[in-house]
């Protein structure tokens, strides 16, 4: 019997349903961290994060540069080295003014692997070397050296003295346009090749080369060189023309780094200075800043001006301000001696001292060309003459050898000299010389006693209305009597002598300054020494013998006549000395010992207002001034209270009292009209003061009250 299957199917009862499998406690948890972490990521897509606000706009990938939201970058990789390389060879890149990124990496090396590498290289040399020598060819140099750095890497590697690496170097640079960027990877191709160091642009790798130079450890080029300890120790760009300390004063901002020159000059060999500039390039106001700031140190600063260019820094600061001239009220006695310090100084020795520095100052004065070769001094006659002369003007005055203190006397005068020498035979030459600074035309420079004061801590004398002839006698006085202060009272101090060339034209003033820049160190002084005639001052030999003893030198702009001169004289590279001649007003170099860098002086808008020696501005800070004063001048009128007093009326013209004349009736009638006036004032008052006096209640007769009522009128 045949059977319907589909019958069967729908005849059968449906089975019924199965029960849910049970989930496990682990998958559950899966499960429910992957729903927490998918409603996690979609609440992140609204939410901004680091990386959205540091990710460039746009990313354009181009074979040689990316383009970062419009700044061109490219990344440069070092291929080889040379045999040897300086410490701090890549010390120019962070020196260089432009945006850098740098990326190094180190893989180590096993020894192992090394050493067998270097003996196979071993014998291929010997090898070379040895089939040479028997063909009879001359020696190879490049195999000999070879060989020896090998084995001397062999057994620095086998003492452990060295380690082996691969070594990996990037620089990614950054521009705004493509011309740009091609002209900052020359620079920087130009600074490696100096050294022999050769580097490439990643080409079609420009992406990698980004990455593999940010800050996240990731070496997508992998392009590495081998090196051992010691060069890699030497690749480490830190290295910087760096001048700060944690002590001293601001000179100004490092042009390599942007970083501050802080230097103390008295924590050097010496604290001696020289600037040299051409005429305008800022020399005054880069030394009057360190002045300024010197002072807030507690400095004491002495000044000596030859323009009148400090006078308004030192009114500012509350200095003293001495203007030495023929018609000046200060003087300065070229004569004057210093305080013996200690107990081992002797008087003969100061005496004899204070005549030949003396004897330097009266070359100057009356001194006369001798010889073929024209030298300013005296015949061994004169000089003779003069020696005694001035030992004889010192005894006259009671200072001898035998002197127990030289503060109770007092020193000669140019007229003492003068009243000697006239006494004594074959001085007559002498006399005649010497007779204009004693009654002469310049009588009154040097021909009286000592009246100034050096208590203040910033002293600034002037010689800006001396005669160009007098100058360098003047300069010679003040430094002499500078020189004793300093050695009577050791103190810290900075001496400053603006203009310095006029003292190297003669040879004893010359002489004296260099004795001076190289023992005041022992008394704790300073010597700054500005010139802007940079020539005369190098070709002097006590010139050159100033910059040798001076730690600091501040270089600004130069003129090209003086250039190779000043590239000579500080051992300036080409570099440099074009720097000098391309810098621009408060820019050059500066040195401090054995460093130096490229310096840019700068100064608050307080202290510019104090130090600026430019014309236009120093005439309009002279307006504010004197609007300031008019205005303070016309205030209290404007400000009193107090109404000013009644003009009394004047009598026109023609109207004085002639007896028996036209005018006396008119006079007459003046004055009657004049006390008609008054009695209409006078019975004003009374009236205002009784109506007064009704008003409170008091009685309007009484007298006292009213005539002090109306006497309040009146006033």
């Amino acid at each position: 019997m045949a059977i319907d299957i589909s019958q069967l199917n729908r005849a059968a009862p449906p089975s019924p349903p199965r029960p849910p499998a049970p989930v496990k406690p682990a998958e559950a948890r899966a499960a429910l961290e992957r729903q927490t972490l998918e409603e996690e990521r979609v609440y992140r897509r609204g939410v901004v994060t680091v990386r959205d606000l540091i990710a460039p706009a746009s990313f354009e990938v181009s074979p040689t540069f990316l383009r970062l939201s419009g700044v061109y970058v490219r990344t440069l990789f070092i291929v080889t080295y040379p045999r040897h390389i300086g410490l701090g060879w890549a010390a120019p890149l962070i020196n260089y003014n432009k945006t850098v990124d740098i990326g190094m990496f180190f893989y180590p090396v096993k020894a192992e692997i090394i050493l067998k590498q270097l003996q196979k290289r071993v014998g291929i040399f010997e090898a070379g070397i040895y089939a040479d020598a028997e063909k009879g060819k001359p020696r190879d140099p490049i195999k000999e050296t070879a060989l020896r750095d090998i084995e001397a890497l062999r057994d620095a590697l086998t003492q452990g003295i060295e380690h082996f690496f691969q070594f990996a170097f990037y620089v990614t640079l950054y521009a705004k346009d493509e011309t740009e960027l091609d002209k900052r990877t020359q620079e920087v191709e130009s600074m490696f090749g100096s050294k022999l160091i050769y580097t490439k642009a990643g080409y079609y790798q420009a992406e990698q080369g980004f990455n593999s130079t940010l800050p996240v450890d990731n070496d997508e080029l992998q392009i590495t060189y081998n090196m051992n300890t010691s060069p890699i120790a030497a690749s480490f760009p830190f290295i910087s023309s760096d001048l700060t300390s944690d002590n001293g004063i601001l000179y100004g901002v490092n042009r390599h780094n942007n970083s501050l020159i802080l230097f103390d000059r008295f924590s050097l060999q010496n604290a001696n200075a020289v600037v040299f500039a051409t005429s305008g390039a800022g020399k005054s106001y880069a030394i009057k800043l360190e002045i300024l700031r010197s002072l807030m140190m507690g400095t004491d600063v002495i000044v000596i001006d030859p323009e009148m260019e400090y006078k308004h820094l030192s009114d500012a600061v509350g200095g003293t301000y001495i203007n030495v001239s023929l018609a000046s009220e200060a003087k300065v006695n070229p004569f004057d001696l210093p305080r013996a310090v200690g107990e081992e100084t002797k008087v003969d020795d100061i005496i004899r001292s204070a005549v030949i520095t003396l004897k330097g100052l009266l070359r100057i004065m009356i001194g006369k060309p001798l010889g073929e070769a024209g030298v300013v001094g005296f015949t061994p006659e004169e000089d003779s003459i003069l020696d005694r002369a001035l030992i004889e003007a010192y005894a006259k005055k009671d200072i001898t050898p035998e002197t127990q203190d030289l503060a109770a006397v007092e020193p000669p005068v140019l007229q003492d000299l003068q009243d000697v020498l006239e006494g004594m035979e074959g001085a007559e030459d002498l006399v005649a010389r010497l007779h204009k600074y004693t009654d002469g035309t310049f009588s009154g420079l040097l021909n009286a006693a000592t009246n100034v004061e050096m208590s203040n801590q910033l002293v600034v004398f002037s010689v800006r209305d001396l005669e160009d002839e007098l100058r360098p006698i003047g300069i010679y006085t003040i430094v002499n009597y500078i020189w004793n202060v300093v050695r009577s009272i050791r103190k810290k101090r900075i001496l400053v002598i603006d203009e310095a060339w006029w003292l190297m034209q003669n040879e004893d003033s010359a002489k004296f300054i260099f004795a001076l820049v190289k023992r005041c160190r022992k008394y704790y002084m300073g010597v700054t020494t500005i010139t802007q005639d940079v020539n005369d001052f190098l070709r002097s030999p006590y010139g050159q013998a100033i910059v040798t003893n001076s730690s600091i030198q501040l270089l600004m702009k130069q003129s090209t006549s003086a250039a190779d001169l000043v590239q000579k004289t500080f051992n300036l590279t080409d570099g440099e000395k074009y720097l000098l001649l391309e810098s621009g007003i408060g820019e050059g170099i500066f040195f401090a010992g054995p460093k130096h860098a490229a310096i840019k002086v700068v100064a608050s808008y307080t202290e510019d207002r104090l130090v600026t020696t430019n014309p236009e501005q120093l005439l309009e800070l002279e307006e504010e001034r004197k609007k300031a004063q008019g205005e303070a001048g016309a205030s209290p009128e404007r400000r009193s209270p107090v109404a000013p007093p009644p003009k009394t009326p004047q009598k026109p013209p023609g109207t004085e009292r002639v007896p028996g004349g036209e005018s006396e009736e008119a006079s007459v009638e003046a004055e009657a009209e004049e006390d008609a006036a008054a009695l209409g004032n006078q019975q004003a008052q009374e009236d205002a003061a009784s109506a007064l006096l009704a008003g409170e209640g008091r009685p309007a007769d009484g007298r006292e009250e009213a005539d002090r009522i109306k006497g309040s009128f009146a006033s």
